[in-house]
């Protein structure tokens, strides 16, 4: 054991009607960068939780730096030099920047005295360490999801962790703050620290990487070197077969103009004057850095905030959504980008956050129809294959991917015509990936029309029909996929207005 900083021993873990971890064996050595994979469902959370101490393992053994082991609670594993950055990010929005990392040890005499000064003082000298550019002072809710995503890596680092968990860290991350992201990891890998890398993004996993390990439906498939694998290799292993495409192929084929957005502008956020047509059986993908406005041009469609001026046409009448509800009414539902936050009821069943859009569809005269309630989450899960053993589980408990097919259902279940998708397919592995791209064309087939915000240009190349690129709030283009390349849409989002 004097190898590993931190070995994994025939770990077990079991749910109510599910094995999560069956016998799982792992190893860890210091100063490397090991990446965890498998499809949504695999067991790689819950075996990061049960190292974490948030789960107790059923069975088997954990050793850190030649010691067993067993954490009840997350603060035991930090103090012990063990830290994870999970994919959904758990920070107190309504507090600031500095006060999130040292939540919990507070510089001074707490509760009686804290002293803000050395706490700023500690919080620069973590980001100055990291090359993190981010005003201490600032409150969390106003940074944006990249940000958020980077204090919490500097969280970790200033417990002097030497075992850093990073369950998709990237998945909100450019391009250009994923390179900077690389450039800590391996920083801390050099320090002698181990980085458990958790990731669906094969490109990423063969370029961090010096070993990879493999799991599959709760057991552990294999551990190799990183410099002894394709992709393709990889895929096989986490599936079981091998997926010879990443993208279905296209075969729907878009009508005529059912929306127009014209010269559309935010009241108080970055949307400026944008405008654009949206055909029936059309996918349409909005590309653009983080902070371009993607995101609040699908919220200004969907009625999520204030929009100043400009119109939205749709079926040939102007339409006013300004609220949910009433966009809802018009035929649009929207998949928002964080699931934790905006997209789930984490205390309620998968069968309940499937009905919730859907209620007036059940009401009877003086009750609830539970039977089609039940009846329309059991054609959620079947559908999009969503794994669960019971649709009474709390959503909560299912993988980050899972979470996202009963979404998806839900939204499914309203019939809508135009559907927004803020990062659909975040943190979601590859197999699953296929599966809602396939539903996407399926949907669109059927004549219902998308618009599709992505991070990952070979997502929008391999899906959309057309893509339009933003940036700073305003449309700098608009490029057919069939003949365009990653370099022009990037000029694009870069350009200046």
């Amino acid at each position: 054991m004097d190898n590993y900083l931190l070995q994994i021993i025939e770990v077990s873990k079991s749910f109510p009607g599910v094995k999560a971890l069956d016998k799982v064996s792992i190893n860890f050595r210091p100063g490397t960068i090991h990446s965890l994979m498998g499809e949504n469902g695999a067991g790689k959370s819950t075996l990061m939780k049960c190292i974490f101490g948030i789960y107790t393992i059923d069975s088997g053994e954990i050793w850190l730096n030649g010691k067993k082991i067993l954490f009840d609670n997350p603060k035991q594993a930090m103090e012990s030099g063990v830290s994870m950055v999970h994919q959904e990010l758990n920070q107190v929005h309504t507090r600031s920047v500095m006060e999130n990392i040292w939540l919990g040890r507070f510089p001074g005499l707490p509760p009686f005295y804290v002293s803000h000064r050395q706490m700023y003082k500690n919080t620069m000298d973590v980001f100055e360490d990291l090359g993190i550019q981010i005003n201490p002072k600032a409150i969390i809710s106003t940074l944006s999801v990249s940000q958020r995503q980077m204090v919490e890596i500097a969280k970790a680092v200033s417990h002097d962790s030497k075992v850093i968990v990073l369950d998709e860290p990237t998945s909100s991350l450019t391009d250009i703050e994923v390179e900077h992201l690389f450039r800590i990891i391996r920083n801390l890998r050099d320090r002698g620290c181990a980085i458990i890398y958790i990731s669906h993004r094969m490109s990423e996993i063969l370029q961090i990487s010096d070993e990879v390990s493999v799991m599959r439906d709760g057991k552990m498939v294999a551990t190799q070197n990183a410099a002894d694998l394709t992709m393709d290799k990889i895929i096989t292993m986490m599936v079981g077969r091998e997926l010879s495409k990443v993208f279905p192929p296209k075969t729907n084929v878009p009508g005529e103009v059912i929306l127009k957005v014209e010269e559309l502008k935010a009241q108080y956020l970055n949307l400026k004057d944008v405008s654009f047509e949206l055909r029936k059986g059309e996918i349409l993908g909005i590309a653009g850095l983080v902070g371009a406005g993607r995101t609040e041009l699908l919220e200004g469609l969907f009625g999520l905030i204030t929009l100043k001026s400009g119109k939205i046409i749709k079926n040939g009448e102007e339409i006013k959504t300004g609220k949910p509800k009433r966009a809802m009414h018009h035929g649009f539902a929207m998949v928002t980008e964080e699931r934790r936050s905006t997209g789930i009821f984490a205390v309620l069943s998968v069968r309940d956050n499937v009905a919730v859009a859907n209620m007036k569809k059940y009401k009877r005269l003086f009750y609830i129809s539970d039977k089609q309630i039940s009846k329309d989450a059991e054609w959620a899960i079947n559908a999009l294959r969503i794994k669960t053993h019971s649709q009474k589980v709390l959503i909560r408990s299912l993988s980050g991917g899972n979470q996202q097919k009963a979404i998806f259902g839900r939204w499914m279940l309203t019939n809508p015509d135009v559907l927004l998708l803020d990062e659909p397919t975040r943190g979601i592995d590859v197999g699953a990936k296929y599966e809602i791209y396939q539903l996407m064309i399926d949907l669109a087939k059927n004549g219902d029309s998308i618009i599709m915000v992505s991070s990952e240009l070979e997502e929008l190349l391999g899906v959309c029909d057309r893509i339009i690129v933003m940036s700073n709030g305003y449309k700098t283009g608009e490029v057919d996929p069939r003949n365009t390349t990653q370099e022009e849409i990037m000029t694009l989002a870069a350009k200046c207005v």
